[in-house]
């Protein structure tokens, strides 16, 4: 598995799974859950929590697939705004639970990748593909102090269609400048594989997320990374950590 480095203009990065450590965050909520159940505890808890988020990962991105192949993933998006909008007119804050909590709880980032994107934010334009709405992705680049190095977040209202379609990745192209098949699409789900493959752009697969390696080879990844911060070593595989050009190999 390789990489074309030669054509590679620009990046478009998902953002769950990929750049915010998501898949930990919703296994540690799910094994807090777990673990008040008696014989259900500990390491057992995390592990029964980590089983069901990757469990559901496939189902969930079929899900979108299908969305996406009836022209339906917009409507749905349309909707599900709606009504979390209706929610939270009609919350009472001082009795009823924060609706958006989930989604507004900070993520970590993924280890690594705040100081990769500052690098790649050289070499390339960037930007991030995301199912999620964008609003939340600005918040948490901000958080990061990341937003002024994206020139666009592509989120579930930008597009007509969302991933797997190819629009958003097209949309970002674009507003980056360059043709779709410039652009590299890292993701750690088949979704994320299928957008960049749908739009000819190559695609890399990370493991620190959602998605199995097999899945993600089988969706059509031409490479896969241990993790998203691997990824510096692949475009710059000149430069040593500290981003000094590596000296060389001293002769025999």
């Amino acid at each position: 598995m390789t990489l074309d480095l030669s054509r590679i203009r620009a990046l478009c990065f998902d953002v769950d799974g990929t750049i915010a450590d998501t898949d930990d965050h919703v296994v540690a909520q799910i094994a807090a859950v777990l673990d008040k159940i008696p014989l259900v505890s500990g390491r057992r808890a995390e592990r029964l929590a980590r089983q069901a988020v990757m469990g559901a990962e496939t189902p969930v991105h079929a899900a979108y697939e299908l969305l996406d192949r009836f022209g339906l993933d917009a409507p749905l998006s349309r909707l599900r705004s709606r009504v979390r909008e209706v929610r939270r007119r009609g919350a009472d804050p001082a009795n009823t639970r924060n609706i958006e909590a989930a989604d507004q709880v900070p993520h970590e980032m993924v280890a690594g990748v705040r100081e990769m994107l500052l690098k790649l934010a050289e070499l390339y334009p960037m930007s991030v593909i995301s199912t999620g709405m964008a609003p939340r992705v600005e918040r948490f680049l901000e958080q990061y102090g990341l937003r002024p190095h994206f020139t666009a977040v592509v989120g579930a209202q930008t597009t007509v269609r969302m991933k797997p379609s190819a629009e958003p990745l097209i949309y970002a192209a674009k507003a980056m400048g360059v043709e779709p098949e410039a652009c590299l699409m890292i993701g750690d789900t088949t979704t994320d594989i299928r957008c960049g493959v749908a739009a000819g752009a190559q695609t890399v697969g990370v493991l620190c997320g959602f998605g199995t390696e097999a899945e993600l080879l089988r969706t059509g990844a031409d490479l896969i990374l241990r993790t998203t911060s691997d990824l510096l070593a692949v475009l710059r595989p000149e430069k040593d950590e500290l981003g000094k050009t590596a000296s060389p190999e001293p002769k025999a």
